[in-house]
């Protein structure tokens, strides 16, 4: 099946908002087997809207519209929508009803102009936004069905899931029942991954096992999105699989599905009933800050230390002597970790500390990261160097330091070599 994505809007045009719903939208679909073949943004232009709708129509089987159903003269989705299938827009009592409802629920009086997302082609079939305002819709244009989405993305995600990818998979007349299987990995890249994995999917001869690859540095996603008459029957062709990538991946896997790298040291520390304490250079707090947002770790992160020089971490953690000079090594963050468990009497403290290469940041430039972890009774470290610019060794570091907490706590090598690909 053909599918385009139409995305609408003068800010994404002109790129004054970054256009995250279409990646969105093509990774969802991908997900499920369905591919985009193309991806067109329009402005807010009627007669440009309605080229790009007839063009759209022309081509492609199925066009899923993301914009412009919003209560403001530059939304003209439904409008141009109308005017491209030959029909007239008319007021749907129904949607604005609801509409009258979600105002009331919130003790607001619905502004008039919100009367117009009310307004849909006279043949347009509703697609239900249970959270928000904006109707969406589906009607034909040309060969293709068109389906019509608000661009505010929670409200999006929402209805793709729940209500155009369905209808994507009954119209394309493949199996409906897909199941998804997601690993996360740091230390590995995608190439590397790749070659690992050959010949996983032909553990299931008849080709409904499909893998696929995200990269968001510092992590990469591993997907795979199997088929199957039901539930139970794709479950079973993924089960040999899974085991298999868990076998080639092994250590370097660090969550899976939903799972986060700060939700998984979260858990185990749970399970302890203990306490850490983070002390880091040159991140802008991010260890912490990655750890302390989620729900319990108000009982679990005792003291977060951030410095931009060593010298004042060593003075706000307080080890005895004088801040040491020259080059930064695993002892002096061993020492930092210790002092601070000590300090804070936490379970587990972690020192993240970066030694930044000197000059203009740039492809060559890199740093060295010292990690370590104490604990009670022992204490891990390592040193590694990441190239690749200021941010790509401040990110790396983050994800660094707090996989080693992970490998750490599952009593897994924190040395383990890491590649740091750039892809």
């Amino acid at each position: 099946m053909l599918i385009e994505v139409i995305c609408t809007g003068d800010e994404v045009l002109t790129g004054k908002i970054v256009n995250s719903n279409f990646s969105y939208m093509a990774q969802k679909l991908e997900d499920v087997g369905l591919a985009v073949r193309w991806g067109t943004t329009v402005g807010d232009d009627r007669e440009t809207l309605l080229a790009a709708f007839k063009e759209a129509g022309a081509r492609a089987d199925a066009v899923i519209v993301n914009g412009g159903l919003g209560p403001t003269v530059d939304d003209l989705s439904q409008e141009i929508a109308a005017q491209a299938a030959g029909v007239e827009c008319v007021l749907n009592e129904e949607w604005l009803a609801r509409m009258e409802s979600f105002f009331l629920r919130r003790s607001r009086v619905m502004p008039p102009n919100n009367k117009k997302q009310a307004m849909l082609p006279s043949t347009a079939e509703i697609i239900d936004n249970p959270i928000g305002t904006a109707c969406g819709f589906a009607l034909d244009i040309g060969r293709a069905r068109f389906f019509f989405t608000p661009g505010v993305p929670r409200e999006l995600k929402r209805m793709l899931e729940e209500q155009v990818i369905p209808r994507l998979l009954a119209k394309s007349g493949l199996q409906t029942t897909i199941h998804l299987k997601r690993f996360h990995s740091y230390g590995l890249g995608e190439s590397h991954v790749d070659s690992l994995l050959t010949g996983v999917e032909d553990l299931v001869p008849d080709g409904s096992v499909k893998l696929g690859f995200r990269a968001h540095y510092p992590q990469l996603e591993t997907k795979l999105t199997v088929r199957g008459r039901d539930l139970d029957d794709a479950r079973g062709k993924l089960g040999p699989v899974e085991k298999e990538v868990r076998k080639r991946l092994g250590n370097f896997i660090l969550a899976e599905d939903e799972q986060t790298l700060e939700g998984v040291i979260l858990a185990e520390l749970a399970k302890r009933e203990a306490t850490l304490a983070i002390a880091e250079t040159f991140t802008s707090g991010q260890i912490a800050a990655r750890v302390g947002p989620l729900p319990g770790a108000e009982k679990i992160l005792r003291r977060g230390i951030l410095a931009r020089d060593l010298g004042d971490l060593w003075r706000a953690v307080g080890p005895p002597g004088d801040p040491p000079r020259g080059e930064l090594t695993r002892e002096i963050a061993e020492v930092v970790a210790m002092t601070l468990r000590r300090a804070t009497g936490a379970t587990y403290a972690l020192a993240v500390l970066i030694d930044l290469d000197e000059g203009a940041d740039r492809i060559e430039f890199g740093g060295s990261i010292c990690t370590a972890i104490a604990g009670v009774n022992e204490i891990a470290s390592r040193r590694s160097r990441i190239v690749g610019g200021r941010e790509w060794v401040r990110l790396g570091a983050v994800e660094m330091g707090l996989d080693c907490l992970r490998r750490y706590l599952q009593g897994l090598p924190v040395t383990e070599r890491i590649d740091f690909e750039k892809t």
